[in-house]
């Protein structure tokens, strides 16, 4: 029973039910795999053994004493570093917060702790989640397990690696154009970002407020949804929380498609997708076809202004949220300053990294009075035109099937110093984050070199139990197998 931390959740909430391992047990087996092959990976800004071995202790407890259990009660998890911990540092991955400890949970912590959850790290991430490969990390960059000298994808890429690597049953992700999904796709994990609203945004260190969302990272679809029953539900915290009756997400995980209706738009499948991926999910479509789905090429006309829009808007917000860090209330300071605006300038120039100093100066450009009809008004009457352009779709089709990156995961370094190229891959998932609606993506093949490949499912609005059924369909009835790295 030694190599526990490469179960998933489910089935080590049935050893735990059976009694045949602790919950101490299990967080002991992540500890020794963490020690083994993070040095490897670097999947962590931060360990919390201690405070996970207090709950483990806690869950082993309730079950000594005869009570009933949770799925996920006592099973350690990865939590995202740009999510409050109370008495933990949260960082963000930016030297700005690196010696920041907030004074209250998020919402989402909160929840955690309330059940049982142990949290065995603060995975690192792209620096304010500004990156698609978890290479602006002001502390480290995160390898792939599948591959050290490839990236994991991002900005959850520490999340995704060390779910992947088995350092981690499951992990929390933020998703705003693709971070959770983009990393699941390249470590070969689920990785689901939940409709708008859905999931509590109070204590997540804000990128783009109208575009974020966080979501889990998990070994297979039922985890996913099980996670979702947990950390779905109003939030009077959070003023966009949806206050509406929310599904048992679970009760969701049938293996059947049929009359299932998916539209395969064909600006996914063009020039820009590598090859392999665009193969794999040919076969993809025939499975579902296969399984009795009714499957039609559609076309999405506002494809060519997605990235323009995304990148207006979610830099504009940024440049608002980041706002905030000045060196006067808490963060980062700098040493030597002359006057309240000099003090403002060094702070800012010495604790923000290239990336995210490059996306608060267009944020700011696109925001400012000669530019903002041009730009930020644009880009948000563009953005209602693509709202009302997938509410059409999903008049017609319950899902859209797509692939969830245009390639796999590339080289540590490949694309790091070219920011346009980098944005480019973000082309298949921002939008869903733009107009609000729930995507993910799941392991569907592996390319010529390995790595794994994923395929992306986009619902209309509220629409996530179905994309939940079809993606443990598909996973349910696909011989499609994504072998473990090899670490």
């Amino acid at each position: 029973m030694k190599e526990l931390y490469n179960k998933t959740a489910k089935e080590l909430n049935e050893l735990l039910n059976s009694k045949e391992v602790s919950s101490v047990e299990i967080t002991n087996s992540f500890i020794e795999r963490i020690k083994e092959v993070e040095p490897k990976v670097e999947a962590f800004i931060r360990h919390t053994f201690n405070d996970a071995l207090e709950t483990a202790k806690i869950v082993d407890k309730k079950i000594a004493s005869g009570e009933k259990i949770a799925i996920l009660e006592g099973i350690p998890m990865a939590l995202k570093d740009n999510m409050a911990t109370k008495g933990v540092n949260t960082t963000s991955a930016s030297k700005m917060l690196e010696n920041y400890v907030p004074p209250y949970d998020a919402t989402i912590v909160k929840k955690l702790r309330e059940n049982n959850i142990p949290i065995i790290g603060k995975a690192n991430m792209d620096e304010f989640a500004m990156g698609s490969s978890t290479e602006t990390s002001y502390f480290k960059k995160t390898k792939n397990p599948y591959d050290l000298s490839r990236i994991p994808g991002g900005s959850s890429g520490g999340s995704a690696a060390g779910v992947a690597a088995d350092m981690a049953a499951w992990a929390l992700g933020s998703d705003t154009g693709g971070s959770i999904r983009q990393p699941a796709s390249h470590c070969g994990l689920v990785g689901f970002k939940p409709t708008y609203g859905t999931v509590s945004r109070y204590g997540l260190f804000a990128l783009a407020s109208s575009l974020d969302q966080i979501g889990p990272l998990t070994k297979n679809v039922e985890d996913c949804a099980h996670i979702m029953d947990l950390i779905a539900g109003h939030d009077e915290m959070d003023s966009t929380s949806l206050n509406i009756d929310y599904p048992k997400y679970s009760d969701s995980l049938i293996a059947d498609v049929k009359g299932l209706k998916i539209g395969v738009p064909k600006e996914y499948m063009g020039a820009g997708i590598a090859p392999d991926i665009k193969a794999a999910i040919e076969n993809a479509i025939k499975k579902y076809e296969d399984m009795g789905a009714i499957i039609e090429e559609t076309s999405i006309p506002l494809t060519d202004y997605f990235l323009s829009v995304y990148y207006i808007i979610q830099c504009a917000e940024a440049s608002s949220n980041l706002a905030r860090y000045d060196g006067i209330k808490y963060g980062y300071r700098a040493d030597k300053f002359s006057d309240l605006t000099d003090l403002y300038k060094k702070t800012r120039s010495q604790a923000f990294g290239d990336e995210v100093k490059r996306r608060i100066l267009l944020g700011t450009y696109v925001l400012s009075s000669g530019f903002y009809d041009a730009y930020y008004k644009k880009a948000e009457q563009v953005r209602m035109l693509m709202i009302q352009n997938f509410a059409e779709l999903f008049e017609k089709y319950d899902l859209l099937l797509t692939p969830t990156v245009p390639n796999t995961a590339f080289k540590l370094g490949e694309k790091s110093e070219d920011p346009v190229q980098m944005y480019l891959e973000d082309i298949c998932s921002v939008a869903a984050n733009i107009t609000g609606v729930p995507a993910i993506s799941i392991p569907c093949g592996i390319d010529s070199s390995g790595m794994p490949i994923g395929m992306q499912l986009i619902g209309k609005h509220l629409a996530d139990t179905t994309l939940i059924r079809a993606a443990y369909a598909y996973e349910q009835n696909s011989s499609i197998k994504i072998p473990k790295p090899n670490i």
